[in-house]
């Protein structure tokens, strides 16, 4: 019978008593279980951690990084596979921290788990989440999303810290709402553009606290990549657009090609003033791209208010696809692009984030918050605008909230309806008669983003202020950062958010043609460079399951930034490059919530048809083991002669003899 011992690092955790998890569990076997189980079955111990190997038990050490607990379970199905056991006894704090699904947990042998350590809080800090997006674009702003926990302190206040490759960065003193509740705060960093940054997070240890390794957690932010390209369609030349195209060509991570229509000439046809690389100039000399190819090389889409029966339905159902499939950003700006409802009806109405009728899911009449009224055409920032990075134009939500509420009131706005279902509407403008309606809003669709802002003459925030005042310039970068700032190469790596020492990692490379096609006979070519420079190759596989994307998985042994590096190929012809980094060993999973985890021990055991019990009932399970398991029947004497059988074959077998002497001619 395998008789399981967790001998990962948390087993080293001191409990109640002053005992060790392991300790425990190897107290347990060697006072009850063994000698119990040796009447009747055979006990073969095996240590579980990184590998399931036999073990003495005079010989455990908590020694392994990491507990692969179902891994371990399916390793000892299988070692026994065909062979008669009663059950599989596991000892163990339940911190299952392999990359082996339990899915199948419910086949072969039951499991009789039995939990070592306390299930109750302990006496611990720890921060349980960093999250951070992509800088993608030079001269980016970072958001981390901290979340922390202190248990067993009450109230009492600590500090938490922000590293930046090592470097103490900001340190802020917080103070939890209750004993135990959870702790959310934002730090707002400026990674390095052309180097990997690892920001770490950390709350400086207390030497009462039970564990300190979750004390600090690391994520690692990606240089920023290329610059984004922005094409521009517009109508006749105005303001609006003067200023916008000003604000961001003078923003380094932009890149913008514009469209303006001229007029007509002689024979009546529209004319256009094209400014574009002279690459992509021919593309646009007829008003709008004729292939999705020469679209879809851009990563934001602006239509600057210009009516939509200037497009036709091909052009529409392009610059659809365009946000859908392509994963690019589509911006509508003024109010002449909603004019007469040009754009209802076609494919683009449901990439916008709100009703183009403003009778159809129009928000109800309100005024500004506290009951005062706001000024006509004012617009007023929603909480969900305050916190969205299209808006951000100030350090914090209460900074950008007053920039907002001290800009200029717009010349005026299209009447639109309210947002559908998943957009969100980040600012409000007040009408002649008090009510809102929606200036700006956003929403995802399919693989890209759009946004509309219908307001007019926004310029005014650039005129009516202070020359120092750069409210403006921020909106409208942000705004075109967001839509364009998560459109997707041809070629794009993705890795584990996360990961650990030890881990074998999933690596997944998309590729796509210049129409953002999945190109299913393409050639991969991967290398993974691990801390100190080495370099290994990866072999790809074409996945079976997403067409066009190409799969591996590496093994990462220590901590440290790792680089991958594709580059893709259909014949002679080269489809594109990409790099990716993560970080390996930012967080310890084995000592992520050191408490005794029973729902995943209850999980197992009852999945299996075993049972679940503490250390101090550990007992019972040889008792369930003997009820489980069939007895052998005792004997019982019986008198043959008074059976019916055996008389019946006396009689035959006197029978035969008579007949044989009657042949063979005796008497």
């Amino acid at each position: 019978m395998p008789v399981l011992v967790d001998v990962s690092r948390s087993m080293r955790l001191t409990d109640a008593g002053g005992q060790t998890r392991l300790a425990r569990a190897v107290a347990l076997l060697q006072t009850s279980l063994v000698p119990a189980l040796a009447r009747q079955f055979t006990p073969e111990i095996y240590t579980v951690g990184e590998r399931v190997e036999p073990a003495r038990l005079d010989r455990l050490t908590g020694d392994d990084r990491q507990s692969d607990l179902s891994g371990a379970l399916a390793a000892i199905r299988e070692r026994y596979r065909g062979q008669p056991i009663a059950g599989i006894i596991l000892l163990s704090d339940g911190g299952d921290t392999g990359q082996t699904a339990t899915a199948t947990m419910a086949q072969g042998a039951p499991v009789f788990a039995i939990g070592l350590g306390s299930p109750d809080r302990i006496r611990d800090r720890e921060i349980t989440a960093v999250v951070a997006g992509d800088q993608r674009l030079d001269q980016a702003s970072v958001d981390l999303h901290v979340s922390a926990a202190s248990s067993g302190f009450g109230r009492a206040p600590f500090q938490l810290r922000v590293l930046e490759n090592g470097r103490e960065l900001e340190s802020r003193r917080v103070a939890p709402p209750a004993d135990g509740a959870p702790i959310e705060e934002v730090f707002t960093v400026s990674p390095d553009p052309l180097s990997p940054t690892v920001y770490t997070v950390e709350i400086p240890a207390d030497e009462s606290e039970a564990v300190a390794e979750n004390n600090a957690r690391s994520v690692l932010v990606n240089p920023a990549g290329r610059k984004r390209r922005l094409l521009i369609i517009e109508g006749a030349p105005g303001f609006e657009q003067s200023f916008m195209k000003r604000a961001w060509a003078r923003d380094p991570a932009l890149e913008v090609d514009s469209v303006g229509r001229k007029g007509k000439n002689a024979e009546g046809q529209d004319t256009f003033f094209v400014q574009a690389a002279p690459d992509r100039t021919g593309a646009l000399t007829r008003g709008f791209p004729a292939r999705r190819e020469d679209l879809f090389t851009y990563d934001g889409l602006v239509i600057a208010n210009i009516e939509g029966e200037f497009f036709t339905r091909a052009q529409l159902a392009m610059a659809a696809d365009f946000v859908g499939e392509r994963g690019g950003g589509l911006l509508v700006v003024g109010a002449r692009s909603f004019a007469q409802r040009g754009l209802t009806g076609t494919a683009l109405e449901d990439v916008l984030p709100v009703e183009l009728d403003e009778r159809r899911g129009a928000p109800a009449p309100t005024t500004a918050g506290g009951g005062v009224s706001a000024a006509h055409n004012k617009v007023i920032v929603t909480p969900e605008g305050a916190l969205h990075p299209a808006m951000r134009i100030g350090n914090s939500a209460e900074e950008t909230r007053r920039l907002w509420s001290a800009l200029p009131p717009l010349a005026g706005g299209a009447p639109l309806g309210g947002p559908r279902p998943g957009a969100a509407v980040l600012a409000v403008a007040a009408s002649a008669t008090g009510g809102m309606f929606p200036v700006i809003a956003v929403q995802r669709y399919g693989r890209g983003r759009s946004m509309v802002f219908a307001g007019e003459a926004s310029w005014r925030w650039k005129m009516l202020q202070a020359s120092s005042d750069r409210s403006y310039e921020f909106f409208w970068r942000q705004a075109a950062r967001w839509i364009a700032g998560s459109a997707a190469d041809p070629i794009t790596i993705t890795v584990p958010e996360s990961a650990g020492a030890g881990d074998e990692l999933s690596i997944a490379v998309e590729v796509r043609d210049a129409a953002f096609a999945p190109v299913t006979d393409a050639a991969v070519d991967a290398l993974l460079t691990v801390p100190g420079g080495q370099q290994r190759s990866i072999r790809m596989r074409r996945s079976d399951r997403v067409a066009g994307q190409y799969e591996a998985r590496v093994r990462v042994d220590a901590p440290g930034a790792y680089r991958v590096d594709a580059d893709a190929r259909r014949g002679e012809d080269r489809l594109g490059r990409a790099v990716r980094w993560l970080n390996v060993g930012g967080l310890d999973r084995e000592f992520a919530d050191p408490r005794l985890n029973e729902p995943w021990l209850r999980r197992v055991a009852g999945a299996s048809g075993g049972r679940y019990v503490r250390a101090a009932e550990a007992s019972r399970i040889v008792d369930w083991l003997q009820e489980a398991t069939p007895q052998p029947a005792a004997p019982e004497r019986r008198d043959l002669w008074h059976e019916p059988w055996a008389f019946a074959v006396i009689v035959a077998l006197l029978s035969a003899e008579w007949i044989l002497r009657r042949q063979w001619g005796l008497r």
